[in-house]
Parts: structure tokens; C-alpha cells; sequence
């Protein structure tokens, strides 16, 4: 028997990307849609961003497909009415307008809790709600008390809006998205002090990632050419994607993202909630993935060198020896991880003549930065690291990779696969072979 396709598509900052994979992992299929201009609303540009990268997949690929999961960006949000229809203009996932709402934000939720963030999903619902009483003179739910046939609004974020185009049913989020609108992951539920959210929006429903929503509409099958059976999973972020497809899967496994900041993402069997050296978990089947983000990286590098730079004098790097500089590269003064410290400065001093003992002292800063990282996840109570997958611009650089090696202690290999629609391709899969009866799955073994 031959298994379905199924097709992963992510939304990234600057336009979609679709991939689809047989049973084996193997990609079958690829689209790529830039973002054009927001003249018709940013939604109407995600919707036909959507449309676009599927109808380039072959038909031959489309007329196979059996499950299809979407990831968008963490906290990019939009309110809609109970047609769909976009109500205001989303809000990304790196607007900070809800800065004016971090006292309410705080009020209502635990201390420390990863909502209080002025990028927060929460934050920005609290923002759109307060905009509502300036306009109506009174709350939502004030409004709704005098007239109960008001239509209700719903509030999501960018995957499950765009995951509604396609199934139809409106109000699913998956619990990676919902975890910064204050879904309790661990318990599985929306916790007791949400109810005081002073807000008539409707969250949406929460499901495991890869969970099946559905099966895809009528218009959408016919339009597409795609199976009437095939089905739309609960999706996920971007960053958890972009971990799905890197190939880790094991307790110990971790991801290093070097790209213009470092972002470190542990599987763990332990869940790790820090927010004074801002680490936090997202929930991964039964283990958690522990991370936190540092803001070196790859930004810091391109302020002095270009690409070309980077790869001539990379080469040039002793590879027996470490440098004797102590740099902690940063562009500006402030880190997060593995220190928390909002006004650390950079330390780039002294500055050797040689560019390429200068590279070297910065490389070298920036992989005691991820080791000194991974240590105080383990310090923390996670699960110790066996070995680290990476992904972004920094994969490509052998030299720097057997560095990180050396102060890491472990070994550091590229990612299988760096592309966050590859990630959600896996998740759909996961979603259509749980769907499956038993006889059916076995059968698809023996193929």
C-alpha cells in the first residue's frame, strides 16, 4: 500500500514556504511565496500567500496528499468575526504595543509567568480589548451583558487562522501557540486565573500539535485538487518546527540555532520554568523542549565581516588551539540567556590587528556563550546534553562547529533538515498515521 504525502507550510517573516514528504521523510515537493503588499490587509496577504504555495506543488503531489500542518510565528495574533473575517489588522509576533497593558498583564497573572512580556499573546489580547472599551465606553463583556445576540469575536494566532482557510472550523489553536496566551501545558488546560482576562473574545480550543483537526473543506479539495479526506492537523510555531525537523529526538538532544541571535532548545524529561535567567518549556509529546535565547550571534559577526570574510578566514583559524581572547560579543549592551542582565556590556576589547585571531576571539565567545547555556539548563534540573544539532547561517562553518565541539564536550552535527515547513510536514505525518486503523499501519510497515 502506498502511504499519502503530507504537506508542512510555514510562515516565516517574510513569505511561505510549503514541503511535502512521503513516508519515508523524503521531500516530494517544494513552493516558496514572498509576502507582495499588505494593500488588501495583512490577512488577505497570508490567505493568498497560502493559496499560492499550495497550488505550486504538482498536481501529482496535491492529488496524494493525505494530512497538511501549518506553523506561524510565535505571538503574531488577529481578532476575526465568526465568518473568519479579520476584524483589525493582526498584531506580529515582535510588536511590543502591549507594554501598555503589562500592569493588567501582571495583575492577573503568577509571578514570573512567560505572559508577562509586552510581546505576549496575552499582552496583545488585554491591548485589543482596552482599544474596544476607548471606542465603546464600556468592556466586551459589559456590551454582552446588554445585548446577549452580539456575535462573538475570536481571537488566534497566525497558524490557526491560516489552518481555518483550510478545514473550515474556527477556534483551534494548538498548545505550542497558546503557550504565551497562558495555556498551562502541563496541565492541559486554560488555568483558573484566566478568568479574569476582562475580555468577551473567544479563545480558541486548544489540541495536542499534530493533532487532527479535520478533513479539509469542500471548496478547498475541489479548488486544489486535493483528496476530500485529507485532513488538517493542529499545528505549531515556527522555532518548534524548525527543532521537528532537525532530526533531534532523543532526551539530551538540543538544537543551537546560529543565526542573528543563538537560540538554544534542549529535549528534556524534565520541565525547566526560570524566568529570571529567561528560560521556559514548550511541552513535546511527554518530554519538554527547554530553551533560552542569548542575543549574540550571528549579528554581532556582520557588523565586521562579510560572508566571503567569514568563509576565507574561518579556513585560516588554528584548529588545535583556543584563542586567548575573552569576548562576549554582543551588538549592543543587554542579554537574556545565559545572563540576564538588561544593561551587560559587550566586551570586545582588546581588538588584535589579524582579523583572523580576531574572528577566532569572537567564535570562541560566542561557543562559550551556548556551552555556558547548556550547563545552566543542566544546572537548572534538565536532562544533561548528549548531543547538538544546528541549524541557521552558522551550520555551514566546519571550523566553528568542531570549536563548539571542544567546549561543548559533546558532539555538534548539522541539522537533518534546517527548514521549519520540513517540521510540520512531520507533524502532519504523525497526525495522519494516528488517524489510521491499527491493520493499516502495520500494512504501511511491511511496504
Amino acid at each position: 500500500m502506498t502511504a499519502a504525502l503530507t504537506l508542512g507550510i510555514d510562515f516565516g517573516t517574510s513569505g511561505a514556504r510549503a514541503i511535502a514528504i512521503d513516508a519515508s521523510g523524503t521531500i516530494q515537493a517544494q513552493g516558496r511565496v514572498p509576502f507582495g503588499e499588505a494593500s488588501s490587509g495583512l490577512a488577505a496577504l497570508w490567505q493568498t500567500a497560502l493559496f499560492e504555495v499550495i497550488a505550486q506543488l504538482p498536481l501529482s503531489v496535491r492529488q496524494a496528499l493525505g494530512a497538511i500542518a501549518i506553523n506561524g510565528t510565535s505571538s503574531t495574533v488577529l481578532i476575526c468575526d465568526d465568518q473568519g473575517r479579520a476584524l483589525d489588522e493582526p498584531i506580529l509576533y515582535h510588536d511590543d504595543r502591549g507594554e501598555s497593558c503589562l500592569g493588567l498583564v501582571r495583575a492577573i497573572a503568577p509571578a514570573n509567568h512567560t505572559v508577562i512580556s509586552a510581546t505576549s499573546s496575552l499582552a496583545k489580547l488585554l491591548w485589543w480589548s482596552m482599544q474596544r472599551v476607548m471606542v465603546t465606553g464600556e468592556t466586551e463583556a459589559a456590551r454582552a451583558d446588554h445585548d446577549p445576540d452580539l456575535p462573538p469575536i475570536y481571537f488566534l494566532h497566525q497558524a490557526d487562522w491560516l489552518a481555518f482557510a483550510l478545514h473550515g472550523q474556527l477556534g483551534i489553536s494548538d498548545y505550542h501557540n497558546a503557550l504565551k496566551l497562558g495555556y498551562d501545558v502541563g496541565a492541559l488546560r486554560y488555568p483558573n486565573w484566566m478568568a479574569q482576562v476582562p475580555s468577551r473574545f473567544v479563545l480558541p480550543q486548544v489540541l495536542a500539535p499534530g493533532q487532527v483537526i479535520g478533513p479539509i473543506t469542500e471548496a478547498i479539495a475541489t479548488r486544489f485538487s486535493i483528496p476530500a479526506n485529507c485532513v488538517v492537523c493542529a499545528g505549531t510555531t515556527d522555532s518548534i518546527a524548525a527543532f521537528l525537523a532537525s532530526g533531534a529526538h532523543t532526551p539530551g538532544d538540543a538544537v543551537t540555532s546560529l543565526g542573528s541571535t543563538l537560540v538554544l532548545k534542549l529535549l528534556s524529561q524534565t520541565r525547566i520554568d526560570d524566568p529570571h535567567y529567561g528560560i521556559y518549556s514548550h511541552r513535546l509529546g511527554d518530554l519538554w523542549l527547554v530553551g533560552g535565547a542569548s542575543n549574540t550571534g550571528g549579528a554581532v559577526l556582520r557588523q565586521f565581516f562579510s560572508d566571503d570574510d567569514l568563509e576565507r578566514l574561518s579556513d585560516r583559524i588554528p584548529r588545535d588551539r583556543d584563542s586567548p581572547l575573552d569576548y562576549y560579543p554582543l551588538l549592543r549592551p543587554g542579554e537574556r540567556f545565559p545572563i540576564n542582565d538588561p544593561s551587560l556590556e559587550p566586551r570586545l576589547e582588546p581588538r588584535p590587528d589579524d582579523p583572523v585571531a580576531f574572528l577566532h576571539g569572537l567564535l570562541a565567545g560566542i561557543s562559550r556563550i551556548e556551552a555556558e547555556g547548556y550547563r545552566l539548563l543542566r544546572q537548572r534540573g534538565a536532562t544533561a546534553l548528549r548531543q547538538v544539532y544546528t541549524a541557521g547561517g552558522g551550520a555551514q562553518n566546519q571550523v566553528w562547529m568542531e570549536m563548539r565541539s571542544r567546549y561543548l564536550g559533546v558532539p555538534v552535527v548539522r541539522s537533518a533538515h534546517t527548514e521549519a515547513a520540513y517540521g510540520s510536514a512531520l507533524l502532519a505525518r504523525q497526525g495522519w498515521a494516528k488517524k489510521r486503523s491499527p491493520l493499516l499501519c502495520q500494512t504501511e510497515l511491511l511496504d
